[in-house]
């Protein structure tokens, strides 16, 4: 998918073929395009600001930034709100996308000056792919070998100044050389549910559907502070309203929708719930150790870890221990369950 807008009689590219999926044109159609219509995280957006101010005042190119947090937060909106107030190109690419030193070197000599490469999932970067990066990182060139043996030969290629903008869900996976060459590092937080109402509420004009407040309210109660999974169950509810409720999403309408999608008051879900059953039923609220869970519950470890864990902690019904997870009382009474006495649980 490639969106082409004029700034100063030039022409924009945003390139995001690489990332793009069935739902990337609805979501491209929410995504807020500059600071003023991005909603949430506030210290970094006013940090970001001050950065990007600068690199316009001295007519250099942004210094090179990472984002990481839990999925669904922002970050890729971020990197296109970026280039969009500094009026450069975005190519959009991912970390398994690259397989080879050559598919990064195809991209970055195609940039134009000041122009921003996003990496989604940038700690999935190949060894090989990332030592090609650090000198293009800091020398603005690239080596590569040429042939095999005796007749191999080593040529430099000079690339345009740019900025890379990474993504990961997992900062730990980054190596210390690659985190290191970073100006900026930004960490992204959980949205208040005041910014899940104003999310929704602009996504719903957006997609010309009418939402009552007290559905709004009920919605961000369910998004698990997530903005994905917000704008997700609005198109859910807008579904439900269509052919239940002649299009205005209200209250029971969305009380009904949550219902039939299995999604409870605190926004989990089947696969959450099932999580904690097998905790608390199976293994008698743990300890109990990543990959046993996962093999309990017939999902990956990193779908746990980095899509259901995060939530289930900040609810409180679960904690990590160095012996492996435990449900807390809170998790017990959730499920209805007589809270035993055990001394792990306090």
């Amino acid at each position: 998918m490639i969106e082409r807008e004029k700034n100063s009689g030039k022409k924009r590219e945003v390139d995001s073929k690489a990332t793009s999926d069935e739902n990337s044109k609805f979501d491209a159609s929410l995504r807020p395009q500059n600071f003023a219509e991005y909603i949430g995280q506030k210290n970094l957006k006013k940090n970001l600001k001050v950065f990007l101010e600068a690199a316009k005042k001295r007519g250099e190119s942004l210094e090179h930034t990472l984002f990481y947090g839990p999925p669904g937060l922002g970050k890729t909106t971020l990197a296109t709100v970026l280039a969009n107030e500094l009026g450069v190109n975005l190519r959009i690419t991912s970390g398994p996308a690259l397989e080879k030193a050559g598919d990064l070197a195809a991209i970055l000599t195609n940039l134009q000056p000041n122009d921003l490469l996003f990496i989604d999932e940038i700690h999935r970067l190949k060894t090989i792919v990332e030592e090609v990066l650090y000198s293009a990182m800091e020398d603005f060139a690239i080596d590569l070998v040429l042939g095999k043996g005796p007749s191999a030969k080593t040529m430099r290629l000079e690339v345009p100044r740019f900025t890379l903008v990474g993504a990961t869900t997992k900062f730990s996976g980054l190596s210390a050389p690659l985190r290191d060459r970073f100006g900026s590092v930004f960490r992204l937080d959980f949205y208040d549910n005041s910014e899940i109402e104003k999310i929704l509420g602009r996504s719903a004009k957006i997609l010309g559907v009418a939402i009552e407040d007290p559905a709004c309210k009920k919605l961000a109660n369910c998004a698990r502070a997530t903005p994905r999974i917000a704008n997700r169950l609005l198109r859910r509810m807008r579904d439900f309203a269509e052919i239940n409720h002649a299009g205005t999403i209200h209250l029971k309408s969305v009380e009904e929708g949550l219902r039939d999608l299995g999604v409870d008051e605190f926004g989990l879900d089947a696969h959450d719930r099932r999580i904690l059953e097998i905790l608390v039923k199976k293994f008698s609220g743990g300890p109990v150790g990543l990959s046993t869970l996962a093999a309990a519950t017939s999902e990956e470890a990193d779908t746990i870890e980095t899509v259901i864990e995060p939530f289930l902690l900040q609810l409180g019904l679960i904690k990590r221990t160095s012996r492996g997870r435990v449900a807390t009382p809170q998790a017990f009474e959730l499920l209805g369950l007589e809270i035993p006495e055990n001394p792990k649980l306090i």
